[in-house]
């Protein structure tokens, strides 16, 4: 147990940056996260094979959406699934950086399964809405569309903004959080979307959520690409 604790200490000094990220990833994700990540140093495993048992988790999980019509008892572990893949998400992280092991291949990894993820959630939505849903119009199939290209789009600019920043100036993104603006990001977490899915069950209800999520995702897209391109457009200027 003491040897847990200091674990678990470690990792707490092994955190990304809080500024930029919602309450749900800062005060729920990350500390599921950094138990598993204490709990995984205790067994001895890797940061690659939390990586896979997250995908493990989520990749069954959205199977169920398209192949199986939403229960509330599906729905609940459906979204239990998606939230504990997405904080073993954060717990390779965490344990690669708390052991100073770090890899590109590791990083690699855990980027393009987080890509085929956010890819599929919204595709087996779309089937689960067309195969399951009564929608009050056919116009409703499109927000799964919509909702992917914008969460897609977000997820790769926000990326390569994070590696392009690391060519300029080390420590990018480091300072204070804002409390409104924690909040203010929570529509567009992956965690919230995530607890939407505990509610596939009520479609109507769980309609109404997804719908309002699309549209946080299209409204915060273009705000996400302009505040990147004039922070790049800045740091490039001042690094001359």
């Amino acid at each position: 147990m003491a040897e847990f604790a200091e674990m678990l200490r470690q990792l707490s000094t092994a955190q990304k940056p809080a500024k930029g990220v919602s309450v749900y990833t800062r005060f729920v994700n990350r500390p599921a996260g950094r138990v598993m990540a204490a709990l995984a140093f205790q067994v001895g495993a890797t940061p690659n094979q939390l990586t896979l048992l997250g995908a493990l988790f989520t990749f069954p999980a959205l199977a169920a959406v398209a192949l199986l019509r939403p229960e509330p008892v599906m729905s609940v572990c459906v979204g239990v699934a998606l939230a504990l893949g997405f904080a073993l998400d954060a717990a390779d992280g965490q344990l690669a950086r708390s052991r100073s092991a770090t890899s590109m291949s590791g990083e690699w990894l855990d980027h393009v399964l987080d890509c085929v993820k956010i890819v599929t959630l919204h595709l087996v939505v779309l089937v689960a809405f067309y195969r399951f849903f009564a929608l009050p119009d056919p116009l409703f199939l499109l927000a799964p569309m919509v909702f992917q290209v914008a969460a897609v789009v977000i997820f790769f600019a926000g990326i390569l903004t994070q590696q392009l920043k690391g060519r300029v100036v080390a420590g990018t993104g480091r300072g204070a959080a804002s409390a409104w603006g924690s909040v203010l990001l929570l529509p567009v977490d992956y965690g919230t979307t995530c607890v939407c899915f505990l509610f596939l069950g009520s479609p109507d209800l769980f309609l109404a959520l997804y719908c309002l999520l699309t549209v946080a995702h299209v409204l915060f897209l273009p705000a996400f690409l302009l505040k990147w391109f004039r922070e790049l457009h800045e740091l490039q200027h001042a690094a001359q």
